[in-house]
């Protein structure tokens, strides 16, 4: 068997180095488009729904929120299980699927049944999903830095600026936030002017509630055209709350919330911070990969994305990068590379010293490369990846 074999590769010599020069071609063409990871993903296909309820102890959560969502998540098509964790003021209730189930198949299904479930959880709770991501997805983080701009001002940056534009990039899933200040305004109440006005703190809410708002009035007609109505009273400063009227006292006298209350901008409360190189506090931002998406493309589009944003940053503002999982890949690939080199020049000399025909030898260890993007082809065919 053996000698027909080689008899038929001597005879037709011209179509087994077509045939080996096809394999190269899509071999390397294979090679090219595989998805590069620094680390393997051995995370299991799941979905997870996050429920915030502020104010609420793990034992509250866990049967308020976690055990109505994890009810009503049991009997999924093709589910492993279903199990959650319970914090203090956060829920996380995590479906896991059988690993070819497409992953926008089982959200779809995750996210009809939580929908069905709202109505058992206590009132203002709204669930969500989780990003469509795996702990492994954490492909680029950067520090937002200034030493002009405080650690708010930096937040609205992130938030409005930043944020939503790298979150149009294809692959990514979701950026997230560490450290800043959350903007607010703060109003500050005063008992004793409160307690001379007769009114309460829920009056002073509701009156800040109902007069913040835009409303549509129709419309009016004249000579042919048509004008649109609207009632605009959105508040969008701090001097726009004050000016609220809260009630009115003798014949018409309106107490205004300056009257009874300090309004001014503030930051929300917070549990932690970031810092850097012991020089104080910091912003830092996470872009988090989609789920089997190709890492290495997407840093290389978050670098290009960050470039243009540069003309968009106030001046004084940086993105400092500090961790790049595209880095990490080309080490480890230049690693493999190199030892595959190594091994196969330690293979070329073992078959020499047994052969003696350099020839001979070289066609042996051809096998070793052709080998490899055989394996390429069929990794690209069956959606492996390269980690």
């Amino acid at each position: 068997m053996i000698e027909k074999l080689l008899h038929a590769a001597l005879r037709y010599r011209v179509a087994v180095i077509a045939a080996a020069l096809l394999l190269v071609v899509a071999g390397g063409w294979a090679f090219a488009h595989l998805n590069f990871d620094a680390f393997p993903d051995l995370t299991p296909n799941q979905v997870q729904v996050i429920t915030v309820a502020p104010g609420l102890s793990p034992t509250e959560v866990e049967n308020l929120v976690s055990y109505p969502m994890e009810t009503a998540m049991m009997g999924l098509p093709r589910t492993q299980g279903v199990r959650s964790i319970s914090k203090a003021g956060i829920s996380v209730v995590t479906v896991s699927y059988d690993d070819d189930v497409d992953m926008y198949f089982a959200r779809a299904q995750v996210q009809q049944r939580m929908q069905d479930a709202v109505s058992s959880l206590p009132a203002g709770y709204q669930p969500a999903l989780g990003p469509p991501a795996t702990p492994m997805g954490e492909v680029f983080q950067y520090l937002i830095e200034s030493d002009t701009h405080s650690l708010m001002e930096l937040k609205n940056i992130q938030e409005y600026t930043i944020k939503p534009i790298l979150r149009t990039i294809p692959g990514v899933a979701d950026v997230n936030s560490w450290g800043g200040m959350v903007q607010q305004f703060h109003v500050r109440a005063d008992p004793n002017k409160l307690a001379g006005y007769d009114l309460s703190l829920r009056d002073l809410e509701t009156a800040i509630a109902e007069n913040n708002g835009n409303f549509g009035a129709g419309y009016i007609e004249d000579r042919g055209e048509r004008f649109t109505v609207r009632g605009v009273g959105r508040l969008l400063t701090a001097a726009e709350i004050g000016d609220v009227v809260v009630a009115t006292r003798d014949g018409g006298t309106p107490i205004h919330v300056h009257d009874i209350a300090e309004v001014v901008i503030g930051p929300m409360p917070r549990e932690g911070a970031v810092s850097r190189d012991a020089k104080g506090e910091t912003l830092s931002g996470m872009i988090v990969m989609l789920k089997g998406s190709n890492g290495k493309e997407v840093v290389s589009r978050v670098q290009e994305r960050l470039a243009e944003l540069k003309p968009l940053l106030p001046k004084g503002v940086t993105i400092r990068p500090f961790y790049n999982q595209g880095e990490v890949v080309d080490r480890t690939t230049a690693t493999v590379f190199r030892n595959l080199l190594e091994g196969g020049l330690l293979v070329v000399l073992i078959l020499f010293l047994f052969l003696r025909d350099i020839r001979a030898s070289l066609i042996t260890a051809s096998v070793i490369p052709l080998s490899l993007l055989f394996a390429f082809l069929l990794m690209r065919q069956f959606g492996s990846r390269q980690t």
